[in-house]
């Protein structure tokens, strides 16, 4: 089975397009998004409109819950965003936000297949934790957040795509060639951001897990272990020259967020 896993589209329909066309070309049909689907783009209702069509599994992310509650840490820009990101989704006008506002409701903030197990943020808090590369050199935390991954865990939240291993290690994707390979270690892994890439990369990034499962005949469906598990990272080129204008023509919406996808930081 290969999945499509994604995060962290923050409104950005330029650059969902792009990875839903790519994904749709391997032939997966699987999708599982991370969160934080609105927050800071010009195109709340429709990324959520192309979520709930093309995801299987939804999880809620920090901004997500922002819009639904008050917003709670966040900088004064990102807190306009989401008080404007709150009036698309309460225009009466639109006679879909109400199918909206219950999809974001119901959303969970983990999901576990083992060995795998799915947050926004972190093992630890799964909606508002952020583990960024320098973290490995804080091994009390690092060792506290392994000793909540059974086997394999997979995140979003700091718009930074990479390898976390339980040695203390962190591999960007183009260290690694784009491939991991995972084995018998825990590992956690960062799927990047779709929308708002800061890894000084502007492309979009999202993941492909392949989890080495084959059908196995039997009545029962049971799956077996006939290869590694692959996580392949993908880095996708998009029109965000038109996302920035968008941004740019909301006066809610600072102009420092359509700044940053050009310079993916």
């Amino acid at each position: 089975m290969r999945r499509a896993l994604i995060s962290d589209i923050h409104g950005n329909l330029e650059a969902l397009e792009v990875v839903l066309e790519d994904i749709k070309a391997q032939g997966i049909t699987e999708i599982y998004c991370l969160g934080d689907i609105i927050g800071y783009g010009p195109n709340p209702r429709e990324c959520i409109d192309r979520v709930m069509e093309h995801c299987q599994v939804t999880l809620l992310g920090n901004h997500d819950q922002g819009a639904m509650f008050d917003p709670d840490g966040f900088n004064i820009g990102a807190e306009r965003a989401i008080f404007w990101t709150r009036e698309q989704l309460e225009n009466p006008t639109d006679k879909n936000n109400g199918k909206r506002w219950e999809f974001l409701g119901e959303l969970p903030r983990t999901h576990r297949l083992d060995p795998f197990l799915f947050v926004h943020g972190s093992p630890r808090n799964p909606l508002s934790e952020y583990i960024f590369p320098e973290d490995i050199y804080n091994h009390r935390k690092m060792e506290r957040l392994f000793q909540l991954v059974e086997r394999y865990c997979f995140q979003g939240h700091t718009h930074v795509p990479g390898i976390f291993t339980e040695g203390f290690q962190f591999y960007a994707p183009e260290e690694i060639d784009y491939q991991y390979t995972l084995g018998d270690g825990k590992v956690m892994v960062n799927v990047g951001s779709v929308g708002q890439p800061r890894d000084g990369d502007n492309r979009a990034c999202y993941v492909v897990l392949d989890d080495g499962l084959t059908a196995n005949g039997r009545p029962d469906q049971t799956a077996i272990q006939t290869g590694p598990v692959k996580v392949s990272y993908r880095r996708l080129a998009y029109d965000f020259e038109t996302t920035i204008q968008k941004i740019y023509a909301i006066s809610e919406l600072e102009p420092f967020l359509g700044d940053r996808l050009r310079q993916g930081r």
